[in-house]
């Protein structure tokens, strides 16, 4: 009887969250840059936050530091294109600080989702700061990288919750903000989490299959983009997305792993995709009849 529980609870979630690897839509490699230029910025400071954001084509609004939490966000408006765009960066130190990480989901209060307690601070603070700063007939894109990846989201979700105009949100090697329940209502919404495959950090928390039928797990939002060598690169979302991690953790992760993570590196293999770039399938070397 437990066993045909696991299999329906499977199945169900996997209908859910089926993957998206099929579509047609090819990739702009040069938008993307765009975003990872603007995340990369986060970690230089404000002269250079400024400096990319008004190349771009955006009034340099706003710049801040979370007090408290350590995250750094700039926030740029573009008047043509009736558009706003909220950088964030992580701390300095933030592969140490996933290693020893608190992965406890709370109950936020702003959205009713249960969330990771310490992004939701951090997006917290980052919202209160810059929410007298956005327009409300404006489209408000977020970007960051890392733990910035993760506040980017919840931005975007307490964005989403006041009723603002939420655009793309674009993230760089993002933790898992969420459980199942909350990523699935924020699925519609235009997000691609851009990885590499050897970067630990998306994958944290590790990933259990036979936890699958528990909602309460971590799980990620949205489509996942995963920038291989040249110019090759997947796309997957929801139980493929999820199996990534089962096969990355029968390994130990090493300083590999901490290169894997670096911006510079995202925006190498981005540059190699900008004249040409071909869509494969992502094998993961695990199937669901693993799981069983």
């Amino acid at each position: 009887m437990v066993k045909q529980r696991l299999y329906v609870s499977a199945f169900t979630i996997l209908f859910m969250f089926v993957s998206t690897v099929a579509e047609a839509v090819e990739r702009d490699f040069a938008a993307l840059k765009k975003y990872a230029l603007l995340s990369s910025a986060s970690y230089e400071g404000e002269a250079k936050a400024r400096a990319e954001c008004e190349g771009q084509g955006y009034e340099f609004t706003y710049y801040g530091t979370a007090t408290g939490v350590e995250v750094a966000y700039f926030l740029g408006t573009n008047h043509k294109t009736k558009s706003q765009i909220i950088a964030v960066r992580g701390t300095a130190n933030v592969e140490n600080a996933f290693v020893d990480a608190d992965f406890k989901l709370m109950l936020d209060e702003h959205t009713s989702n249960m969330l990771h307690s310490g992004f939701a601070a951090s997006g917290s603070a980052v919202y209160k700061a810059i929410k007298p700063k956005l327009k409300r007939d404006y489209t408000i894109h977020t970007t960051g990288h890392s733990l910035g990846g993760a506040v980017a989201m919840v931005l975007a979700m307490y964005l989403e919750q006041d009723e603002f105009k939420v655009g793309k949100i674009i993230t760089f090697g993002q933790p898992k903000v969420t459980n199942i329940t909350g990523a699935k209502r924020y699925n519609y919404m235009d997000i691609t989490r851009v990885v590499t495959p050897k970067d630990v950090v998306p994958l944290v928390p590790p990933f259990d299959p036979l936890d699958i039928k528990n909602v309460d797990i971590y799980w990620h939002a949205g489509e996942e983009l995963i920038l291989l060598e040249g110019e090759k690169y997947s796309m997957a979302s929801g139980i493929p997305s999820m199996l990534r991690t089962v096969q990355f953790f029968k390994e130990t992760p090493g300083e590999q792993n901490v290169q894997n993570h670096f911006m510079t590196l995202y925006l190498g293999l981005i540059e190699k995709k900008l004249t040409s770039s071909k869509k494969v399938p992502y094998k993961t070397g695990f199937t669901l009849y693993d799981m069983f």
